[in-house]
């Protein structure tokens, strides 16, 4: 027999999007150009040559999606603004074409009542503040406050939720070390510093969306955390899984969430950056207003020892996993016989549990929303025109209980935003990858709701979930 699942009344569902992902439309309106309309054209940097000229339309196709989302009876929509088309040159004067854009998702959204969950910054800096220096300039970070405070005043009467930066872990380590990300460079301390600025320039934007919203606010940041495993119990494999969970997790968590880089992130890491890259008042800056932590959960980590390289600077080339062996003498390891979805990802939801359980632990009970929650496989679309994806359903069933298994041991998560609404444009793997709920066929740009879609409006309209027999919560 199946077992029901039920969540906290006013648990918030959601589907996420980010605009270089799906918007399209890259001149329009006066937008100017990202470090993704630049990266991507780049030959050889996205697979396939692809790029995000297209996308879905969605700048185009907003409220036929809107009235897609009221069909499938989803409550919440988290989407980003993209800096550039609001911002051409990323300072200064407000393209109000832009703004106007953001203004009429907005109302579409809330006419609708569906709520806007507004993420500032998922990666599209404006190309005109990469080439002066881009996030490894504290500047940046000024100018991202500038940003915030002009989308606070123009959206924030009508939106509640808003997220600073997402995962910027991400956007340091893969854009400016590893460089399989824009901007495409491969310098560790550049990657430092880029960390640090993201973090200086959430806490500045958290300042100015706090004075310019007109109503009531939640303000977090969204990062991407894993729980890290050592592969064996030999202590150099535990050793190795710290520095990584001190790379990946804590250096965010920590300064967010207690206001201070732990010790091994200080030894281990920041060194790099250079001199002069912490600055009196930075953590009283960082660690402002945060209401909420979004937490961006795909898989867990495996991690053995490996030998270092004699110098961490110049990486030409490395993949991510390289980067971490060469800078901190960790590489990641499969989980045996674990699935994985197409990108390769391990499929591990008790990971989520295990990461909830530790957040409480350490940084006591913060208010936690899921923002980002997904997995990638093979979509078709079958003879009768349906799209069928049980792996799909089987993962964001495991997980969904994963995360009612934390609420039931007291973590205060409020809210689970499955990633994505629409199969979309997935950075370096171009179109290769179909994370959506819903199918898009890119030639035509219709969308067919696979068979996860529909099964997620049920679970949002019970506000539970069933475990089929023998599943484990």
């Amino acid at each position: 027999m199946s077992r029901r699942l039920e969540f906290p009344p006013g648990f918030l569902w959601g589907v996420g999007t980010a605009s270089y992902q799906v918007e399209g439309a890259p001149r329009a309106d006066g937008k100017g150009p990202s470090i993704w309309d630049t990266f991507s054209h780049r030959p050889g940097a996205v697979h396939h040559g692809d790029n995000g000229d297209v996308a879905c339309d969605q700048y185009h196709r907003i409220a036929s999606d809107v009235e897609l989302m009221v069909s499938l009876g989803i409550p919440a929509y988290r989407f980003s603004i993209s800096w550039p088309r609001v911002q051409p040159d990323g300072s200064g004067q407000a393209n109000e074409a832009g703004l106007d854009y953001y203004r009429r998702v907005v109302d579409l959204l809330v006419s609708q009542g569906i709520e806007p969950f507004v993420t500032l910054y998922h990666w599209d800096l404006p190309q005109a503040l990469e080439d002066k220096g881009g996030w490894t300039s504290r500047d940046t970070a000024s100018r991202f406050a500038e940003f915030a405070g002009i989308v606070g005043a123009a959206l924030g009467d009508r939106v509640r939720r808003w997220t600073t930066v997402n995962e910027p872990w991400v956007a340091a380590f893969t854009g400016y070390a590893a460089g399989i990300h824009a901007p495409g460079i491969h310098d560790v301390g550049a990657a430092v510093r880029a960390a640090h600025h993201l973090l200086v320039g959430h806490g500045l934007a958290s300042r100015a969306l706090a004075e310019a919203v007109a109503g009531p606010s939640e303000i977090g940041i969204t990062l991407n955390c894993e729980s890290v495993y050592p592969a064996t119990t030999r202590p150099e494999d535990v050793a190795a899984a710290r520095r990584v969970d001190a790379q990946l997790n804590r250096w965010f968590l920590d300064p967010v969430l207690k206001g201070s880089y732990p010790d091994d992130v200080l030894g281990d890491c920041l060194g790099i950056g250079g001199d002069g890259l912490l600055h009196d008042g930075d953590f009283d800056v960082i660690r402002t207003g945060v209401d909420f932590l979004g937490v961006n959960y795909y898989k867990s980590r495996r991690v053995a020892a490996a030998p270092r390289a004699d110098s961490p600077g110049a990486l030409s080339g490395s993949p991510a996993n390289l980067l971490l062996a060469r800078w901190l003498g960790a590489a990641e390891i499969a989980h045996g016989d674990r699935p994985v979805t197409t990108k390769g990802w391990t499929i591990d939801p008790e990971g989520l549990t295990d990461l909830l359980l530790r957040l409480r632990a350490d940084y006591g009970s913060v208010p936690i929303y899921i923002t980002e929650n997904g997995a990638a496989y093979p979509d078709y679309v079958d003879p009768d025109g349906a799209v069928m994806d049980p792996e799909r359903v089987d993962y964001l069933t495991s997980h969904f209980a994963a995360v009612h298994a934390a609420i039931a041991q007291g973590v205060d998560v409020r809210g689970h935003v499955v990633w994505s609404l629409l199969d979309n444009f997935e950075w370096a793997d171009g179109y290769s990858q179909r994370f959506g709920i819903v199918f898009v066929d890119y030639g035509t740009q219709a969308r067919i709701p696979k068979a996860s879609a529909y099964w997620l409006r049920d679970v949002i309209a019970a506000n539970a979930v069933e475990i089929p027999p023998g599943d484990q919560d």
